[in-house]
């Protein structure tokens, strides 16, 4: 879409949300009720009597002329993109309490810097150097949670540690990355996808471009799985999202959007052998800190064993209540990373630092257990885990 007419839209009382950095979502529903969600207030309700029905109904016919496109009960439904901004209408002929309008902003900046994740408690120094360091190796990432927990700016930040001289292509059905408007200098390319070219389509051009890293937005269907599936196996590195409310159910959750009879074990050793590091970041309402809080609660090395079987090592977990559970890298990450001669620390997390923090940091009361032991023969690392995780069935698949 053209954004100089975008731009020239009215949005009339909207118009002031949208000016608003903080604010990422706009929920408009039940003729004019209105729901904001900001980065540090979360989701919460404000009155404007101004916007109501009418309104919507304005703006809808404008973005559909604009698009050449209708909206009435006949084609009830309409989606409009820009380079930053994301709007969905539903007729009142389905939505029957009145249009309903979902607006996402998309700013094609990256929130996050290490000052911002370390002091607002999203992760600690240790981990995010960890992180980063698995990226300087090329490891393949893939970040799970719920809608709004912040999963692509995670993955915005992330790729913006990859090397200059690295090629980098992105993968979109809707535009939300926007690194090649961050970056103009590097060479990137964004790739949209459409009703003409599927992600199989763009994946296999993408694949003759030769890119060292290819960004998938997020994996929501059978063809993004096989997609990240064919990138990783084909010696390409990847960096994409999942919704998931677990690091260690990434692969599992993948198995489940296919919808082809593919065999689970091997569809799961691929996955396990293929993608090194799973993030599952939560977005919630924290009491202790009084706003809205992003923060990674795990972090999975996934591997196979000698007997090709599916491993998870999960290196640190936090729950709710504040328990840690933190443990090495196995030798399989190690030597993974080494290729691209990036190396460890033996004891990569050191438990005095861990636990000092934690009495400094005055809204974590933490019960904490971090595991030493880097023996890559060891078939379940959470044997000593401090917490109950015997019931996870993907400790071994």
């Amino acid at each position: 879409m053209n954004d100089a007419i975008f731009s020239q839209l009215d949005f009339g009382p909207i118009e002031e949300f949208l000016r608003e950095e903080n604010i990422t979502d706009i929920s408009i529903c039940n003729n004019g009720q209105v729901w904001l969600k900001s980065l540090d207030k979360g989701v919460y309700q404000v009155e404007r009597p101004e916007i109501n029905n009418a309104l919507l109904e304005k703006l809808a016919f404008q973005c559909a002329n604009v698009m050449g496109k209708t909206f009435n009960m006949a084609h009830p439904f309409l989606d409009a993109e820009s380079a930053e901004l994301r709007l969905n209408f539903v007729h009142d002929s389905i939505a029957t309490n009145g249009i309903a309008c979902q607006i996402r902003k998309t700013p094609a900046k990256i929130r996050l810097n290490r000052e911002k994740l370390i002091n607002e408690q999203y992760v600690s120094a240790s981990l995010l150097d960890f992180l980063l360091k698995c990226v300087e190796g090329h490891a393949n990432i893939i970040v799970s949670g719920e809608t709004g927990s912040g999963k692509t700016e995670l993955v915005k930040y992330l790729a913006s540690h990859t090397k200059e001289n690295e090629k980098i292509i992105t993968i979109e059905d809707t535009l939300e990355l926007h690194l090649d408007k961050i970056f103009p200098h590097r060479d990137i390319i964004a790739m949209k996808t459409n009703n003409i070219a599927s992600y199989s389509e763009v994946l296999v051009t993408c694949m003759r471009q030769n890119p060292i890293w290819i960004l998938l937005s997020e994996v929501r269907s059978a063809e993004a799985v096989m997609a990240v599936r064919n990138s990783i196996s084909s010696g390409h590195h990847i960096l994409s999202t999942i919704h998931s409310d677990k690091a260690s159910l990434i692969p599992m959750r993948m198995f489940a959007l296919i919808e082809s009879n593919v065999d689970v074990e091997q569809f799961l050793a691929t996955i396990h052998r293929y993608v090194q590091i799973g993030i599952y970041v939560k977005g919630y309402m924290s009491k202790e800190l009084g706003r809205f809080q992003r923060e990674i609660m795990e972090i999975c090395e996934f591997y196979v064993d000698d007997q090709n079987k599916p491993q998870v090592n999960t290196i640190f977990q936090k729950t709710l209540t504040g328990e840690l559970t933190m443990n090495n890298p196995t030798t399989h990450l190690r030597e993974y990373l080494s290729i691209s001669g990036v190396t460890l620390p033996e004891d990569i997390f050191d438990s005095s630092n861990i636990v000092n923090n934690t009495k400094t940091n005055p809204t974590v009361n933490a019960n904490v257990n971090v595991n030493v032991n880097t023996n890559t023969n060891t078939n379940n690392v959470l044997n000593n885990s401090s917490m109950n995780l015997k019931s996870e069935p993907v400790e071994t698949l």
